[in-house]
């Protein structure tokens, strides 16, 4: 449904988009996650036409986008972070607006009236968009993006200051829409993007750092098994009892309740039978587990974890000499300079000094 490829936008201040490639399909929900600055929102705005691109192909259902602008917007509904609403128009005046601006074709009435109630904004339509909450605009927003009934979504931070209940209802009204609709979110709030999306694709600096299921990206970034562990008792016999088995490889207190003894531990292990063995030893030691499971990676440190290693890599790659690098390998040489060396017979380079002649220049000098 969407393909894009070697996809770069260039500024005169410096590179939004660097490269990337990666296709969507259809039905398929995508999270694009990354740091502000990221290029999440540039390539946002590639895909629905408002931004041209230096170098790439961006193609939306076999049509490029530079090629076919008509035809592929009529296949997206966007909705920005800030939705372009006119707060002293009504809701349903707005949306008549936007669908004779759309060009539309059809029962209008009607159609309206069913993506109101597919938003739940119906018993608003009459109400001018300035009384509205935040809530409620963004699911104008949303509904004006989705009137032409597009095969694609592109919803930028479409949760971005709503309260806990109204992040709910925005989930899961996007999740439905996914069903039949190609949709891509981007958005800041991590478990918003796990719970919603089939696949994330993290951008950092213009590049692509990974691209895979929510599930994939999470034991992607487990380095060991890791238990966590509550346990009762005195915090320095657990931390000595830990310090002496083999099986543990390193540990570390999260939080400690030393009046009630109950301490809440990550503890790193090695070997399949490492859990029985703890349990065994806290319990010879009189310590009482209340629990014991395996730590869940979150995506947020799939996603902290992932950036700074792209950072560290880059700041180790800046540390390097400018000479020792280029003793590394030589990427400047262009082809054509490279000399060409023939190979050597055995009998050549089995030749002492003496026996090896010195040829002559166009001269005859040696």
């Amino acid at each position: 449904m969407i393909e894009i490829s070697n996809l770069t936008k260039k500024y005169h201040t410096g590179i939004a988009v660097d490269g990337i490639s990666f296709s969507v399909d259809k039905g398929e929900i995508v999270g694009l996650l990354g740091p502000n600055g990221a290029g999440k929102s540039t390539t946002m705005n590639i895909l629905t036409g408002y931004l041209s691109y230096t170098e790439g192909s961006v193609k939306i259902d076999g049509l490029e986008v530079v090629d076919h602008p008509k035809a592929v917007k009529k296949k997206i509904g966007y909705l920005p972070e800030q939705p372009p609403l006119y707060p002293n128009m009504t809701v349903y005046d707005y949306l008549k607006f936007v669908y004779e601006l759309k060009k539309v074709k059809g029962n209008k009435k009607e159609e309206l009236e069913t993506l109101m109630e597919t938003v739940n904004i119906s018993d608003m339509k009459s109400r001018l968009i300035k009384n509205l909450s935040k809530g409620y605009k963004q699911r104008v927003g949303l509904a004006a993006a989705m009137i032409g009934d597009p095969e694609i979504l592109i919803l930028d931070e479409p949760t971005v200051g709503l309260d806990p209940v109204q992040i709910i209802e925005i989930r899961n009204l996007i999740k439905e829409l996914g069903q039949n609709k190609t949709v891509i979110l981007n958005s800041h709030i991590l478990p918003e993007v796990s719970a919603i999306c089939d696949r994330i694709i993290i951008i950092n600096k213009g590049k692509i750092i990974a691209s895979d299921t929510p599930a994939n990206l999470t034991k992607m970034a487990g380095e060991d098994n890791r238990l966590h562990i509550i346990v009762n008792g005195n915090l320095d016999d657990i931390k000595a009892l830990l310090n002496r088995t083999d099986e543990v490889v390193n540990f570390e207190v999260e939080c400690t309740d030393e009046e009630q003894m109950v301490h809440q531990l990550l503890v790193g292990v090695a070997g399949e039978d490492a859990s029985a063995v703890l349990f065994r030893a806290f319990e010879e030691q009189g310590l009482v587990i209340r629990s014991l499971a395996p730590h869940e990676v979150s995506l947020e440190e799939v996603f902290v974890k992932l950036v700074s290693s792209e950072e560290q890599a880059e700041e180790a790659l800046e540390k390097i000499p400018e000479e020792q690098f280029e003793d590394m390998v030589d990427f400047t040489q262009e082809d054509d300079e490279i000399p060409f060396v023939a190979e050597e017979t055995e009998e050549e380079m089995i030749k002492t000094p003496e026996e090896t002649e010195i040829p002559d220049d166009e001269n005859g000098e040696v």
